[in-house]
């Protein structure tokens, strides 16, 4: 069996040193008492409203629309529904929470860090950032908006074919990506001067959100009695654990990717959960302390998950 790169064992390690540093800052900032205690859920805001939706139209509006026909994004959306009826389900038996919160502990054992982690992993390790887009635009095209729309009509109460129709209408992050798939597929080259703006606001987002999760932790002890740690455990087994595996039987034994194909999908479905959910869950004041230590979980687990995955696949 060939044994992976050194240049691979530090990839998977330094795109957790970037996401570590910032979260880092964050807690520092919130613990010295720098910012305001309310400081944390007001970025949280601006990357929902502003910044998100600024990164996420400069990144689709450059994207190769036809990843999403490939076999390798097809295999990535098997692995993703089964995980996620695997959650649900036994959320259903086991937590019996509300809509909301399960709709949240679904997408955080199925919503992969394709942007501060997935990146730096597929540049370092992967040799290209190509094996990300088609996830990214999964999750942005599809699974954020499912994901949203589930927390909007949940939230306000009550269920109408008119709300779920003008619920992208609603959201920033989903107009935007809409947006950006349409200017790729037409083919519009947007002027610089107005790029340029979007481009500089969007590359706030990451740094925004990662402060804001950073200074979230600070006062908390992760993982304590009554906080969820039932669901956070679940769902982090699914990310970390259950969702490689998947991606290995459908990439091999269904969809037959072999070599680079399959390390690919792997290595990328073992990515940690997203900051994105816990900047949803803190939008909508659902299942906030479960995202969080669920993003905080999965992030140290990924670590050495990513490393067997090398190890085996590279």
């Amino acid at each position: 069996m060939p044994q992976p790169r050194l240049d691979e064992m530090g990839g998977v390690l330094t795109g957790f040193a970037i996401i570590g540093f910032v979260i880092l800052v964050g807690y520092l900032l919130q613990r010295a008492g720098i910012l305001d205690p309310g400081a944390g859920p007001v970025l949280s805001r601006v990357a929902f409203f502003v910044a998100s939706p600024a990164l996420l139209f400069t990144v689709l509006a450059h994207a190769d629309v036809r990843v999403l026909l490939s076999s390798f994004l097809v295999t990535v959306l098997c692995s993703v529904i089964v995980g996620a009826m695997l959650y649900v389900i036994i959320s259903r038996v086991w937590f019996q929470v509300p809509v909301g919160e399960t709709a949240l502990g679904a997408a955080s054992s199925m919503y992969v860090n394709a942007n501060n982690i997935g990146l730096p992993v597929a540049m370092y390790v992967l040799g290209s950032a190509q094996y990300v887009a088609p996830v990214l635009l999964l999750q942005l095209l599809v699974l954020a908006p499912l994901t949203l729309s589930i927390l909007d009509i949940s939230t306000r109460g009550h269920v109408s074919f008119l709300s779920i129709l003008t619920q992208p209408l609603r959201n920033p992050m989903i107009i935007a990506s809409v947006a950006g798939v349409l200017a790729a597929a037409w083919g519009l080259q947007l002027p610089e001067a107005v790029l340029a703006p979007l481009e500089l606001i969007g590359g706030a987002a990451i740094p925004i959100v990662l402060l804001a999760f950073g200074m979230s932790l600070h006062g908390q002890r992760p993982l304590k009695a009554g906080s969820g740690r039932k669901q956070v455990a679940v769902a982090s087994v699914i990310k970390v654990v259950i969702m490689p595996l998947l991606a290995y039987l459908f990439g091999r034994f269904v969809f037959g990717l072999k070599g680079e194909d399959l390390f690919a999908v792997v290595t990328v479905s073992a990515l940690p959960t997203a900051q994105n959910i816990f900047n949803f869950a803190v939008r909508y004041n659902r299942g906030v302390v479960v995202a969080r230590d669920t993003v905080l979980l999965t992030t140290l687990g990924s670590i050495p998950a990513l490393l067997v995955v090398a190890a085996l696949l590279a």
